[in-house]
């Protein structure tokens, strides 16, 4: 007889497996048939603070420290604006998706642009902003949110995927956990941090690597310009065009 404490195994009570379910994908098509299915925002919090937003019941943004969830899919997302970026849902003059081609103008190669060039925006950044989009999908949620990784958060976000890549994992196949530090130095600008939690069960890399194979798909359909592209720090703080880091001007 089992003891009232003992933990029951993962494959039993893990909130992928919700997705498992065979009713789903028709109660999706029906209750949702029609109508455009865009995905939920989390922001990255101004500066000082250390709390994401993220999408809570009846649309009231929820304050949270730290969330987990897979990493479905992430692509680089770069955007350059002719003027300063103020908010609202105007595309950008030029955007890419994969970081290589830009689209709009001046449109062309990103790695020869003179918008992609520090030193070609405030304080020795860049002109044209380097993030990365992430497509997540907690636990008990059927549908993934998005958080566009800032430009001065790239770096932890390489630095784990490559640590991730090393032992041998992709990022699909691993739950991560999303929390923020401070910058050292200058204004206290929230840096997002990314730690493998653990691996996933086989039973959940059944139901998630399709679904990570549908978000793929997906993905270059879902608009640039959204409101999220204002993020903390982007009243650029000095960069050293040297490495890339954030330092005291």
């Amino acid at each position: 007889m089992s003891g009232k404490n003992e933990i029951a195994p993962i494959e039993q009570n893990s909130g992928f497996l919700k997705l498992a379910d065979p009713e789903l994908a028709q109660t999706i098509a029906e209750e949702l048939n029609g109508l455009d299915i865009t995905f939920d925002r989390v922001k990255m919090p101004s500066t000082g603070s250390t709390t994401f937003l993220i999408p809570g019941k009846g649309g009231e943004p929820e304050s949270i420290k730290e969330f987990s969830g897979v990493i479905l899919h992430h692509h680089p997302l770069n955007t350059y604006y002719s003027t300063k970026f103020t908010g609202g849902n105007n595309p950008p003059d030029c955007g890419s998706y994969d970081g290589v081609i830009g689209q709009g103008v001046p449109g062309g190669k990103c790695a020869t642009c003179r918008y992609n060039q520090f030193g070609s925006g405030e304080n020795e950044g860049k002109a044209c902003k380097n993030r990365h989009r992430l497509y997540i999908l907690r636990e008990r949620e059927l549908f993934p949110i998005i958080l566009n990784v800032p430009p001065m958060s790239v770096r932890p976000l390489t630095d784990y995927l490559k640590q991730i890549i090393t032992d041998g994992k992709r990022a699909a196949k691993v739950v991560t956990t999303f929390s923020l530090q401070t910058s050292r130095g200058g204004k206290a600008y929230p840096l997002a941090q990314f730690k493998e939690e653990r691996d996933l069960t086989l039973a959940e890399l059944k139901v998630i690597t399709p679904l990570s194979a549908q978000i793929k798909a997906r993905s270059l359909q879902v608009a640039i310009d959204d409101d999220q592209l204002v993020d903390a720090g982007e009243d650029n703080p000095y960069i050293d065009p040297e490495t890339g880091e954030i330092t005291s001007q």
